[in-house]
């Protein structure tokens, strides 16, 4: 059976999608479907229908699931930041739980391992120490700030974001007020014209410090300084700057960065590993489960101090640092230059002085140092690897280094289990066995889970 676009129909949610969507069956023929939730009985509208599936949007919950909550948000639907907040929290753990297990069995293969439930927050608000806000106007010709739509452009007006922290919405309102007084436009994507792009915003969970950073469309704000001693009277404020884009781009940030208060950046602390975060640094989101992620990293790795430990794709050396803390020594590669300066800063910083770190990527880095190795009688070792790639996993170059190097342990972390399982097979089939696989919300009531796997080779005693 094949249906029409606007067909509207009545279907039963049965499971979940990767991406938060329901899916229900109508006489055998997959339907995916925004904003449903498994057990709700709704009525939809095909939006898109193809020979095998179709996707459809909610018209009116008919029945709806125990599992379904009232958002805290009021733009949760529209808003494209939170895709599940509809579900209740347990309920986004197991599903979070069910998606890495499930990726894990499909893709590689495997079904020996053990999973452990998916650890979740006490507060699942207000967890994130950065937004990123982009700036735009209404049909009326008045300032908005909040968040895009989903796969849109279009801001949907939120100032009070339950998943950041409170103080956004006072900066939101001294900037929006400052923009109104002296007539300073925000930026227009299709005219190319105003100045005002985003408003970046992270805080130091730890020390309170606060930084605020407004992306412009040219080279200077006027009467910034009469902004700045506004924002000063936040408690906390610790850094004011602009940021210079005037690219016809989808990336947020440029380059330039023109300092107006402060020293450019705040620190903050990761259990007892202190950083310096500035406007270009990256800087995990969520920093009460980036130190439970972190420390599951440390207890895989089972570290007693005579290791050798490599962190490949290891950014500001957030994942490295503490590692070092308890290992022999650690190596870190990342291939963005001014993330390496960052990590060797907060290597300086925080007195640890057996972590290097290496400019280049790691697929390149790491095969080249072995090579070199080998090729002049020293076999290179590492007792343990930890990889930490970005969405698309790991070069299949660099996971044969890595085999090659017989580490008695692998740390992988992961942002995208599908990849991850991926990665998992190639080593899995090449002398090393998956043991504990823990699922991390890191973003609750959204869609994306962080995993961290063991794996220890197969011959070598641990």
């Amino acid at each position: 059976m094949k249906f029409s676009k606007n067909d509207i129909i009545e279907v039963k949610i049965e499971d979940i999608g990767v991406n938060g969507e329901g899916i229900g069956k109508a006489d055998g023929f997959p339907i995916f479907v925004k904003d449903a939730i498994v057990s709700d009985y709704a009525r939809v509208r095909i939006t898109k229908s193809a020979n095998t599936y179709a996707y459809a949007r909610l018209e009116e919950i008919l029945e709806p699931s125990p599992l379904r909550v009232t958002p805290k948000c009021p733009v949760a639907k529209a808003c494209g930041g939170c895709q599940i907040q509809e579900m209740d929290y347990k309920a986004q753990l197991a599903f979070k739980k069910n998606k890495v297990k499930n990726n894990i069995e499909r893709i590689a293969k495997i079904t020996d391992f053990e999973i452990e439930d998916t650890i979740g927050m006490d507060e699942p608000y207000y967890y994130r120490n950065k937004a990123q806000y982009p700036v735009g106007e209404d049909k009326d010709g008045n300032i908005i700030m909040g968040f895009y739509a989903g796969r849109t452009h279009s801001i949907i007006p939120c100032e009070d974001c339950i998943i950041g922290d409170a103080v956004n919405g006072d900066i939101l309102r001294i900037i929006k007020s400052f923009m109104k007084e002296f007539a300073v436009r925000p930026y227009n994507e299709q005219t190319g014209k105003g100045l005002i792009r985003h408003i970046l915003i992270r805080k130091g969970f730890k020390t309170g410090e606060i930084m605020v950073c407004i992306v412009i469309n040219g080279t200077k704000l006027n009467h910034a300084e009469i902004l700045v001693e506004r924002l000063k009277q936040i408690n906390g404020m610790t850094s004011i700057s602009l940021n210079v884009n005037k690219e016809n781009t989808n990336v947020i940030l440029g380059n330039k960065v023109i300092n107006l208060y402060g020293e450019g950046y705040i620190t903050d602390y990761i259990g007892l590993v202190k950083f310096h975060i500035s406007p270009l640094s990256f800087y995990q989101v969520n920093p009460v489960q980036t130190h439970i992620l972190y420390g599951k990293v440390l207890e895989f790795a089972g570290l007693t101090g005579k290791e050798t430990v490599w962190d490949l794709y290891c950014g500001v050396g957030t994942i490295s640092l503490f590692l070092a803390k308890l290992a022999k020594e650690v190596y870190g590669v990342e291939i963005i230059p001014e993330a390496i300066e960052d990590a060797r800063n907060n290597a300086r910083i925080n007195n640890i002085s057996n972590a290097s770190f290496f400019v280049g990527k790691a697929e390149e880095v790491l095969p080249e140092y072995y090579e070199k190795q080998h090729h002049n009688g020293n076999y290179a070792t590492a007792d343990v690897i930890v990889v930490d790639p970005p969405r698309k996993g790991c070069d299949e170059r660099l996971l044969a280094t890595v085999v090659k190097m017989q580490p008695k342990k692998i740390v992988y972390v992961s942002c995208d289990s599908a990849t991850l399982a991926r990665d998992l097979k190639f080593l899995v089939e090449n002398g090393y066995e998956v043991g504990r696989v823990q699922p991390v919300d890191m973003f609750p009531h959204t869609t994306h889970v962080e995993t961290v796997v063991m794996l220890s080779h197969k011959k070598l005693t641990v």
